[in-house]
């Protein structure tokens, strides 16, 4: 596991967006977005799996590592899928592993991790991501969490740049924290991502919403599509990106 993330830095357009007017950054945001050539998709996909790892966690933590192993499973009918894992807990720690290739790895690694008391820093995370994506392609970043402490327009400067790369940000919120919902989904809306919500201890639902987001980090779109026939995660996938637009 690599040493804690810096804090992170916005490029000029998230400072843009972070200073101007909400209505005037997201007109200039969406303009930029559309002068851009679509990203081209890698052969192998790469998936940024973010998780809150604070103290309220413990729970889903247990849970994603029992599931994480099916995000591989479903990314390899589509190329598959290389995955870093990074989370925040504590007072400033937030850290990111190398690129996973393997379920065991990230397995054994997320079994290592304990949540601890702490405040949100989503920020750092989709500051994070938008380094990785700067140096190569990143079909998704994949949030899971139940709470947002940070300040909206700040998250949303961080997800105008991260989106400049492609990369959409799938937000899958437990509990109905009103905060929370409001930021995950204009994070979503952003970056072409989507929102949803799942409810505590429903490994069922948060299974097929993670599979349904490797497939699309692994295959793009049409990935997601093939799915949507046999898997309620795809189809809740493809609902909320409609959504989000």
């Amino acid at each position: 596991m690599s040493s804690d993330l810096k804090k992170t830095r916005p490029d000029k357009l998230a400072a843009e967006l972070a200073g101007a007017p909400a209505s005037a950054g997201v007109a200039a945001f969406l303009a930029e977005v559309k002068a851009r050539p679509p990203v081209a998709a890698s052969q192998r996909g790469r998936l940024i799996f973010a998780m809150d790892a604070t103290m309220s966690r413990q729970a889903t933590w247990d849970l994603a590592c029992a599931l994480q192993a099916e995000m591989f499973e479903e990314a390899a009918a589509v190329g598959g899928l290389d995955v870093q894992l990074v989370y925040y807990r504590g007072l400033d720690e937030c850290r990111a592993s190398p690129w996973i290739t393997e379920p065991r790895k990230l397995g054994a690694m997320m079994a290592k991790i304990d949540c601890r008391g702490g405040r949100t820093q989503i920020g750092r995370v989709l500051g994070h991501a938008g380094r990785e994506a700067a140096s190569g392609p990143v079909g998704a970043l994949v949030f899971v969490g139940d709470a947002m402490e940070e300040t909206v327009d700040e998250l949303c400067a961080q997800a105008g740049a991260l989106a400049l790369h492609g990369v959409p940000v799938f937000l899958f919120q437990e509990g109905a924290d009103p905060h929370a919902e409001r930021a995950f989904r204009e994070i979503a809306r952003l970056t072409k991502g989507a929102w949803c919500r799942f409810d505590a201890g429903a490994s069922a639902q948060l299974r097929a919403l993670l599979r349904a987001a490797a497939s699309y980090a692994a295959g793009g779109q049409k990935a997601l599509t093939a799915l949507a026939g046999a898997s309620p995660g795809a189809r809740a996938l493809i609902a909320a990106m409609q959504d989000a637009r």
